[in-house]
């Protein structure tokens, strides 16, 4: 499939986990792709992978170091994204951060640090991307929220919240910007093994949960894939989010799609 050929497209935590697949997914496709992460070594990591691919995936492939808490780097960031492209049909918010702790033993520091990263990172990328989505073809956003957001993941509290307001936040904007033809649609992604869930991402916008180490584990027991298979991986959102953005999606907008085997039904 060459979906993705003649479209561009900008993936914020492209360096690691969901993010790294969805930005290998759209070169897969034919896409033209700025991967924006805060870790050059996971962008580094990226660029590698992409030179497995078939073709000449690393030629249209670009990478930009962003902190997307920050508003001065998203600002930057973005604008260069959109210069290296010349333009921008698609945005996918993956950056993320997910820290675990006891509610009443969680910092106001910590606490705002899981919104500012998550929430309001979103907002931001989505705040600066929209004026060139207005002019791109078939202008897609696609934000991540989680089967958090609906279903009770103990010990995640902040985490929770965040992807709420993603998803809240989703369906407001789909209703605002449908008249400029840019779509705007959430994944729930659960039961994934990424750099988020194991702690291995290399980007420090996707670290590990660090659940509390007197966690009572049996609230857990019920977080497991129905299918029967164990955790997917990243690959598996990267296919659904490649379709929500692509002209196979093109009458999706204002919804979510859980992607977690069955995990929540």
């Amino acid at each position: 499939m060459n979906r993705y050929e003649g479209r561009r497209a900008l993936v914020t935590g492209g360096g690691s986990g969901i993010g790294q697949a969805t930005v290998l997914r759209m070169l897969d496709e034919g896409g033209s792709v700025v991967a924006a992460d805060v870790s050059e070594a996971g962008l580094a990591d990226t660029v590698t992978k992409a030179a497995a691919l078939d073709g000449d995936a690393t030629g249209r492939l670009t990478t930009v170091v962003m902190n997307i808490a920050d508003e001065e780097s998203v600002r930057s960031g973005v604008t260069a994204a959109v210069e290296e492209l010349g333009g921008l049909d698609v945005v996918v918010n993956a950056a993320g951060i997910l820290r675990s702790s006891h509610t009443h033993e969680t910092s106001l520091e910590s606490f705002e640090q899981v919104l500012r990263v998550n929430l309001v990172g979103t907002f931001l990328v989505i705040r600066e991307t929209i004026p060139a989505l207005r002019e791109g073809k078939g202008a897609a956003v696609v934000n991540f929220s989680s089967t958090s957001a609906m279903f009770a993941h103990p010990y995640m509290a902040a985490y929770a919240a965040s992807k709420g307001g993603i998803q809240s936040m989703t369906h407001a904007l789909a209703s605002e910007y449908a008249g400029a033809g840019i779509r705007f649609t959430s994944v729930q992604p659960g039961s994934i093994s990424s750099g988020m869930t194991d702690g291995s991402g290399a980007s420090g916008q996707s670290a590990g949960p660090g659940l509390p180490e007197d966690a009572d584990m049996s609230l857990f027991l019920k977080l497991a894939p129905a299918l029967g298979q164990g955790f997917a991986g990243p690959e598996t959102v990267a296919g659904v989010v490649a379709m929500l953005a692509s002209e196979d999606g093109a009458f999706i907008t204002g919804t979510e799609v859980r992607i977690d085997g069955g995990t929540h039904f």
